[in-house]
């Protein structure tokens, strides 16, 4: 049977009636310049224990609140074509520079009371905490893989903050995640963090995953300004990743588990993950970004997902 991808390719620009399906749309996407915020963004900066952070807002302030946390080496434009859809569909949309990247390279753990040593968890999750304290009600929150660990312990800390909770590409193992990717698992105990931040940048830099020639641009832009020192922290977070599995699947907050079909772990683990914290699991054509590369499809469940979450509990 033709997808549906062929069937509107073969109608030669034919009508589905409103729009093409989502997966059409996803197959269609431009190489945008990602420097640009999308149109009727807001630029804010938002005050947080580690400093600073660069946000963009989307939408009526008064509308239920998505909140998107970009992962390491990321920033709030990953989310740029996603971020319009939403306000789209009423809701207040808000991402952020986590601490240490791109336009927040300026936050970090100096900043706190008292002051830190090193980029960690605690000043991750307090950052995401007081964002959400800051907002005129519970949110959606997505976090994109470091980021969604962050989110998920913010949920188990505060889980009056949390309409519902999306982990995309996350990592699905607890402890030394990089030991379930493929071919880097056998040797992951043996490459320490600040050698694996200098691997990891050195593959994006050269653009091995072959994302196209503007992002590539964005990206470069980006690692002039984050801080190497925020990479090499996380790098070593991601080693020890808490087990809050058996936690998370206890909270009735909706959640999903959003990956794309040839992300940095492998799906089975990521399908193992989902049924373990109690979460509905999509995947997508594509790699560790479905917001780049999938942001109608990925919408389209963010919004299913939102509606569930609006439901008075059985």
């Amino acid at each position: 049977m033709a997808s549906l991808e062929d069937r509107w390719n073969a109608s030669d620009g034919g009508s589905w009636g409103v729009s093409p399906p989502a997966a059409v749309l996803d197959s269609r996407l431009p190489d945008i310049d990602w420097s640009v915020p999308p149109a009727g963004s807001r630029r804010l900066q938002l005050p947080a224990p580690s400093g600073s952070l660069a946000a963009l807002a989307m939408g009526n302030p008064a509308a239920p609140t998505v909140v998107l946390v970009p992962g390491v080496m990321g920033s709030k434009e990953d989310f740029s074509l996603v971020m319009p859809l939403l306000a789209a569909s009423g809701y207040y949309v808000l991402s952020y520079d986590i601490a240490g990247q791109y336009e927040s390279a300026a936050a970090g753990p100096e900043h706190l009371d008292p002051p830190g040593r090193h980029y960690d968890y605690r000043l991750y999750v307090e950052d995401l905490l007081t964002i959400l304290a800051g907002l005129n009600g519970p949110a959606h929150v997505l976090g994109h893989s470091f980021s969604g660990v962050v989110s998920a312990l913010g949920l188990l800390r505060s889980p009056d903050a949390f309409r519902s909770l999306v982990l995309m590409s996350t990592p699905p193992v607890a402890g030394l995640s990089f030991r379930a990717v493929p071919v880097l698992g056998p040797f992951a105990r043996l490459v320490p963090a600040k050698l694996s931040a200098s691997l990891i940048v050195w593959g994006v830099k050269r653009n091995f995953v072959r994302v196209p020639p503007a992002r590539m641009r964005f990206v470069h832009q980006r690692f002039a300004l984050t801080r190497r020192r925020s990479i090499q922290d996380i790098m070593g977070l991601l080693r020890d990743v808490p087990d809050f599995g058996a936690q998370l699947a206890q909270s009735a907050v909706p959640k999903l588990v959003a990956v794309g079909e040839h992300d940095i772990w492998p799906n089975q683990e990521h399908a193992d993950f989902a049924s373990a914290v109690g979460a509905r699991l999509a995947v997508y054509r594509g790699g560790h970004s479905p917001c780049e590369t999938n942001p109608h499809q990925l919408t389209q469940d963010l919004l299913s997902l939102y509606e569930r979450a609006s439901k008075p509990a059985a």
